[in-house]
């Protein structure tokens, strides 16, 4: 017997995974996708970040029976290899050994979402663009004319979300949404004409550049899917290169070892387009018989690698507080968004400031050093001392958590870093007083 009926709009990562895990609760659900079926279209790209999978979305795929066929299409990066001026190399780990997060395709991960939910039995009904809700009933209208009712209706359709849309215009709703000063566009850099990869799959490799960088991610076509975040408008910007030439010389100047592995730079800089990046935050996510979930409640800029894994966790979280209250009730989903909030936020900030690490910090000296002092304190007292980045990535840390407790070491070690002579003496550190520090 169905426990009871569940819309979803959007067939999108968050969307697709919690209707898996609702259909497996007994529920009959129906999942709403604005767009055609992209399937049968071949897929859409020239505007998709690849994504960073990591423990927290593993957790959720695992937990909707699914993480074992997913992970066939990852490519395991164990850390990021950052490429200077000159075309130097430096590999930096990004956790212990063993440890690594995944690069997978937005869009290949999305279909075969969407086709395992199929196979859970969720029905998907693509073109169909909600335009207006009715919250006591989970109503959901549609622009081609049709409507639906269910017992309880989530909004999982991404940052402008339909759902979160219709909520801003009733009483007492907080919602705000910002755009950083940088935009993004998408580069191929395909397989050798032997076949193979252009530069090591085993890591993301990072351009940075101060105020800008490019990033790339393997695929298993051999090819790497490529990111320029930089400026919209200034001296150095989107706005600023104006032809094919000024992008060739740019580009030749600015990453010279990545020039030769990008054919169609010139005309993809022009052809595909520059996407923006938004943080959204909003409150309550809960409203009479419909919440949100995923971006549509917490939209994050793509830094951290932690858009996809924190929808993924709020599924997941979703899933325990269904074993806790038995069902989907007032009380469950009063308790998922005072659970998930905080650390929806939390993200979203850690997000922002990863941007600055990445361009910026990950090609200094100091910052480096900092990754060798933490290094040794996690070698040490691996209980006491996990840095930031594996809190988030690797463990089961809240957001929330992560952030207060990386704040307390990085107010440590400003102080340890600017003792003088450390450059040369930090194995020389008592580590033990240092975690005593903490507490």
């Amino acid at each position: 017997m169905s426990k009871g009926k569940i819309s979803i709009l959007g067939a999108g990562l968050v969307g697709s995974l919690l209707a898996i895990l609702l259909k497996k609760r007994g529920y009959e659900v129906v999942l709403f996708e604005r767009r055609p079926d992209t399937r049968k279209l071949g897929g859409i790209g020239g505007r998709s970040i690849n994504l960073a999978l990591s423990h927290r979305g593993l957790k959720a795929l695992e937990l909707a029976g699914i993480k074992d066929t997913i992970q066939r299409s990852c490519i395991p990066m164990p850390g990021r290899m950052i490429h200077d001026l000159e075309g130097n190399l430096d590999f930096q780990p990004y956790g212990k050994e063993g440890q690594f997060i995944n690069s997978v395709s937005r869009g290949g991960l999305n279909e075969l979402l969407i086709s395992q939910a199929e196979e859970h039995g969720v029905e998907v009904r693509f073109d169909h663009r909600c335009t207006e809700v009715n919250f006591g009933t989970a109503t959901a209208i549609f622009d081609n004319g049709n409507s639906e009712s269910a017992d309880y209706l989530f909004g999982a359709d991404g940052a402008f979300s339909a759902l979160r849309s219709a909520m801003q215009k009733t009483d007492r709703f907080d919602y705000s949404q910002m755009y950083i000063s940088a935009g993004y566009k998408e580069l191929t850099m395909p397989a050798t004409p032997e076949g193979d990869f252009a530069m090591d799959p085993g890591a993301l490799h990072i351009w940075p550049r101060g105020e800008f960088m490019l990033i790339a991610l393997p695929n298993l076509n051999k090819s790497f899917t490529c990111t320029l975040f930089f400026p919209f408008e200034g001296k150095i910007s989107f706005d600023s290169l104006k032809t094919p030439e000024d992008v060739e010389a740019f580009f030749k100047t600015t990453f010279p070892d990545a020039v030769p592995h990008l054919p169609q730079l010139k005309e993809e800089f022009f052809e595909n387009p520059t996407s923006s990046l938004i943080t959204v935050r909003c409150y309550p996510w809960v409203k009479e018989n419909t919440a949100l979930i995923g971006d549509a409640a917490h939209a994050i800029v793509p830094f951290y690698g932690q858009g996809m894994n924190a929808g993924f966790e709020d599924c997941y979280v979703f899933d325990q507080l269904m074993d806790k209250h038995g069902s989907i009730n007032a009380k469950m989903l009063e308790e998922y968004q005072q659970l998930r909030k905080p650390d929806g936020d939390a993200i979203a900030d850690l997000a922002l400031y990863n941007f600055i690490e990445m361009r910026d910090k990950v090609a200094d000296d100091k910052f480096l050093l900092q990754k060798k002092i933490e290094k040794k304190l996690n070698e040490l007292y691996p209980d006491q001392w996990v840095p930031l980045y594996s809190m988030v990535t690797f463990s089961d840390y809240r957001y929330s958590e992560a952030i207060a407790r990386g704040n307390k070491q990085q107010a440590i070690m400003d102080e340890v870093l600017s003792r003088p002579g450390i450059e040369e003496n930090w194995e020389g550190l008592d580590f033990g007083e240092i975690v005593k520090s903490l507490k």
